[in-house]
C-alpha cells in the first residue's frame, strides 16, 4: 500500500509541475489608434505607387538590363518594412518627372541585394546569405 501510495504521489507531482511550465496563453484586446490605421493605409498606398513605377515600361527596360525580374522586384516590394517603403517612395517623390530613374533603380537594386545578403530573399546567384 505504501508503494502504490507513492507511485499515485509521484505521477501527481510530476503532472502538476509539468502544468506548471506550460505557458499561459492571454488574450489581448485593445483599441486601434486612427493613427496606426492611417499609417498602415498610407503604407499600403505607398506600396502600390512603388509597383505603378515599376510598370513603367522604362523602369522596365531597365531592370530587365540589370538582370531584375519585375515580379520578383515586385514582390519585394511587399517584403518591404514601413520604413524601406517611405524611403523609396520619398526618392520617387524627390525626382524629377521621366528623370533620374538610375537613382531610383540603385536604390531598388541595393534594397535587393539587403534582403538577399540578409536572407530573406533569394534574387541574386552572386549573395551569400548571412543565415
Amino acid at each position: 500500500m505504501n508503494n502504490r501510495f507513492m507511485r499515485m504521489t509521484s505521477r501527481l507531482l510530476i503532472a502538476s509541475f509539468l502544468s506548471l511550465t506550460l505557458p499561459i496563453q492571454a488574450a489581448y484586446a485593445g483599441m486601434i489608434g486612427v493613427d496606426q490605421v492611417a499609417a498602415s493605409e498610407q503604407s499600403q498606398n505607398q506600396r502600390e505607387r512603388i509597383k505603378s513605377f515599376l510598370e513603367r515600361e522604362d523602369v522596365l527596360k531597365a531592370m530587365q538590363a540589370q538582370g531584375i525580374d519585375a515580379s520578383t522586384a515586385k514582390s519585394r516590394v511587399d517584403a518591404l518594412t514601413d520604413q524601406e517603403v517611405q524611403q523609396v517612395a520619398g526618392k520617387i517623390d524627390t525626382m524629377p518627372a521621366g528623370g533620374d530613374i538610375l537613382g531610383i533603380l540603385f536604390t531598388i537594386f541595393i534594397v535587393l541585394l539587403v534582403t538577399d545578403i540578409l536572407g530573406f530573399t533569394k534574387v541574386f546567384p552572386f549573395t551569400r546569405s548571412a543565415r
